[in-house]
């Protein structure tokens, strides 16, 4: 009896650090925005110097840059794109109005998904109930785990304004489902940026090239 007492709380103790195990990954692994480097050090950019504002970005295309990430955009069909936005002007500039658009080679443009147009791509049919104990994420409505829905909330590019001599930044995404190589040949485009005085800023288009074709960061 006390050997198999004693295996039993082996077993229990096995289970109890398997889940602080989970656990502690769990929350490891949580989105975290990616720290906004100097505009100029992005290849892919359009400088405004008359306007003092500056368009840069940074697609995430690749395995090794979207693992800060813990869906898997990429493999959905979703790129995201970093996007940077810097005002060296002296007054505020607003982007209650902006939008963006990825203008494929072949010229078709593609929006920037919403949040329930990621939703739709991502979400999958509910599986079995499984009974491993692990606290994995619980499917909520969709198919899209809570965490996922937080991750999205938190990397969209929300900025309403740019207040002089500062940057915003965030993540937009598109739906380049079906396109190989959807960088190739690709523009980002981006308009309806106001001044101050609410004039709209003349727009940005940024030649995703200028990315693929930047040699590489030592």
């Amino acid at each position: 009896m006390p050997s198999h007492r004693n295996l039993l709380r082996f077993r229990t103790l096995l289970v109890f650090f398997g889940l602080c195990i989970a656990c502690v990954s769990f929350a490891a692994k949580q989105f975290v925005m990616p720290s906004v480097q100097s505009v100029k050090s992005y290849p892919a950019r359009d400088e405004h110097t008359n306007e003092s504002v500056t368009v840069a970005l940074d697609p995430y295309d690749m395995a090794d840059k979207a693992v800060i990430f813990t869906a898997h955009y990429n493999e959905e069909g979703l790129l995201p794109i970093f996007v940077i936005i810097r005002n060296d002007g002296d007054q505020p500039i607003a982007l209650g109005n902006m939008h963006a658009e990825f203008i494929t080679v072949d010229r078709t443009k593609i929006p920037r998904a919403t949040e329930e147009d990621m939703y739709r791509r991502l979400s999958r049919p509910s599986s079995t109930p499984s009974p491993n104990p692990l606290p994995w994420p619980k499917k909520v409505k969709g198919g899209i785990s809570q965490q996922t829905r937080d991750e999205i909330d938190r990397a969209q590019f929300a900025a309403k304004a740019v207040e002089p001599h500062t940057t915003q930044a965030g993540f937009m995404f598109f739906d380049v489902s079906g396109i190989s190589t959807p960088l190739a040949g690709a523009t980002f485009y981006v308009a309806g940026i106001n001044d101050a005085k609410g004039n709209e800023l003349m727009y940005f288009e940024i030649p995703l090239e200028k990315y693929l074709t930047a040699p590489p960061v030592k």
